[in-house]
């Protein structure tokens, strides 16, 4: 029997066919596992997974693995966009096993969820070194009924040296001397010849975008240290832009190059690298980049519904036959069917989307902002449970039974609070300030519930210090939605909970800078007075304009009665600021403290 017909999962309902008798992520599948005496099998990779598909077409569509399968296994289908505290909590015990992470991931749990054995893809026939499928469960099988004392212990062992693991927070937040040191060390990775960061020296290593990396890079704060920090994030943006990696024919970028030149794309295009190459573009001053990077995200992965679709997948149908990248080398594609969205709209990653739309609207097209208020409104319709918590995902505007992130209440703040500053809305600023309180609770910070059950129950959520990969990682992203609130005024104790959660961080993100751009670009916001420009009045004056090409944390240009509702709702920077003399006219602060108000343009600099 197989149970993922109806998922709100894409990447579940591709196995829905399978003969293997799957089951979603869920307690149901344990207990049946402890009432067989039967190990668990957990697979977990996502829609747009070029090897998540070949595994799935070489074993799981296999009737004879089935059969293996079903008999000595309660197997376990995890879409990892749909359940990332899962995947992370695996990849966390898998590391134990193999160097080389990646999905799909396949790890085999005792029916208390303790880890014993793990890997990644696994062929149908033996690759030496690397074993066949099927020799890996018999060998799982054995193991399980004939030395089940030395699993039990391996298991254990695991859980107890992943909880030792944790790291205490540091003292402080890191100062500003620590953060240029950090940026100089990542600066110093960069590869001069092609731009970014590679893996290592052979040209056949893969290079990704890494966003919150380059975010970092890009922080006023570094400027005066370190002043090739920019330039290195200019370099490696004009490198993609020019390369591959760009799709110049319907905009946006690909998931990763397999070589150093940013040549021979993984040909997935995500939601996440483009949304974090629209704000590196526009911080790099480089409009035409973020205008094509947006424009992916609206005219491809923007469904009916204003949601926007978590990816386009790698392989596409040409002539009957599947096709990793075909698609995408077609300068012509009128003649060639698309290839397919994984539609499930995830919280936090339209977040990512609606800043960067927002602040891509204010910038460049006006399209862009609209696009932005249609994702955050259907956001707010199909992913919002009754009792005012977020959802992680929805499907067909059917929310996932999955619960929300951090990262997803902490993205769809930062999102809300960019839109609100774009449009002049405060009811969007009051939106993601209720989105992070609940998030702060006497026993720390946390989504509500305190995360996923299952894995609180077995002792299996991740504590390591999450990394920020494609897009910032859960604490990194909520600690800049609360910073985000503290710079428009709602007060202290979000710059305290932006401060905790950079502590948290701190030690592994200054020893590892490039796996954790997005908490350093926090650290680097808590480090120096923020500069807030509130221009009340036309949003077409001369003096609004010259606003929006100041470097500053906080820019809204807001009406005399958008700014007086954004004080009524608590948000201190905006109070007793208007329109002078019927005048547009600036506010130009550092932390709270302004300047005289002024209309003349020249003032801003």
């Amino acid at each position: 029997m197989n149970r993922l017909a109806n998922a709100s999962s894409p990447y579940l309902r591709a196995h829905a066919d399978n003969p293997v008798a799957w089951f979603p992520w869920g307690r149901e599948a344990f207990a049946l596992a402890a009432e067989r005496d039967v190990p668990v099998m957990i697979s977990i990779g996502y829609s747009t997974c070029h090897w998540c598909h070949v595994m799935a077409r070489e074993s799981f569509q296999d009737a004879e693995t089935a059969g293996i399968l079903n008999d000595g296994f309660v197997s376990i289908k995890v879409d990892r966009e749909e359940h990332p505290d899962v995947d992370a909590a695996y990849l966390d015990a898998a590391s134990a096993f193999t160097p080389h992470l990646g999905w799909p991931l396949t790890v085999f749990a005792s029916p208390e969820g303790r880890v014993f054995y793990a890997g990644t893809y696994f062929p149908p026939t033996p690759r030496p070194p690397q074993p066949s499928f099927r020799q890996v469960l018999a060998a799982v099988r054995e193991a399980w009924t004939e030395r089940r004392s030395e699993v039990d212990a391996t298991g254990s062992s695991l859980r107890d040296a992943l909880a030792a693991a944790a790291t205490a927070p540091a003292d402080a937040a890191p100062t500003l001397d620590q953060l240029a040191s950090a940026a100089r060390s990542v600066a110093a990775s960069e590869d001069r010849e092609y731009g970014g960061f590679a893996a290592g020296p052979a040209f056949e290593t893969p290079k990704f975008p890494n966003t919150p990396v380059l975010r970092f890079l890009q922080h006023p704060v570094l400027s005066p240290d370190v002043p090739e920090a920019a330039e290195v994030a200019s370099r490696a943006l004009a490198a993609m832009v020019a390369s591959d990696l760009h799709d110049s024919v319907e905009g946006g970028f690909f998931r990763y190059a397999t070589r150093r030149d940013w040549s021979v794309p993984h040909y997935e295009r995500m939601l996440t690298d483009n949304a974090g190459l629209v704000e590196v573009a526009l911080a790099a001053g480089d409009e035409a980049a973020a205008v094509d990077a947006a424009r992916f995200l609206v005219d491809v992965l923007q469904l009916p519904s204003g949601g926007i679709a978590a990816a386009q997948d790698s392989e596409s149908i040409i002539d009957g036959v599947r096709n990793e990248g075909g698609y995408y080398r077609v300068a012509d594609r009128s003649a060639l069917q698309p290839p397919a969205l994984d539609a499930k709209v995830v919280t936090g990653w339209n977040g990512h989307a609606i800043a960067a739309l927002a602040a891509a609207g204010a910038r460049t097209d006006p399209r862009f902002l609209e696009a932005a208020r249609w994702a955050a409104d259907a956001v707010l319709e199909s992913n919002v449970a009754d009792d005012g918590t977020l959802r992680r995902a929805s499907l067909d505007e059917i929310r996932s039974a999955a619960p929300a992130t951090l990262e997803d209440y902490g993205g769809l703040a930062r999102g809300l609070l960019a839109l609100a500053r774009a449009t002049g809305e405060a009811a969007y600023a009051s939106r993601a300030r209720a989105l992070v309180d609940l998030c702060l609770g006497d026993d720390g910070i946390h989504p509500p519930g305190g995360g996923d059950a299952v894995l609180v129950a077995q002792g299996m959520q991740p504590h390591a210090v999450p990394t920020d990969g494609a897009s910032p990682s859960g604490p990194s992203i909520f600690a800049a939605a609360a910073l985000d609130l503290w710079r428009l005024g709602a007060g202290e104790r979000y710059r305290d909970a932006a401060d905790e959660l950079v502590r948290a961080a701190a030690d592994v993100a200054l020893a590892s800078p490039l796996a954790h751009g997005a908490i350093l670009e926090v650290a680097a916001g808590l480090a120096t007075a923020p500069r807030q420009i509130v221009v009340v009045g036309e949003k077409d004056a001369e003096i609004a304009d010259a606003a929006r090409r100041v470097t500053a944390d906080v820019l809204a240009v807001v009406s005399p009665t958008q700014a007086a509702a954004f004080a009524a709702a608590g948000f201190e920077l905006f109070e007793g600021k208007v329109a002078r003399g019927g005048e547009a006219t600036a506010y130009d602060c550092r932390a709270f403290a302004c300047a005289l108000p002024t209309t003349d343009p020249s003032r801003l600099v």
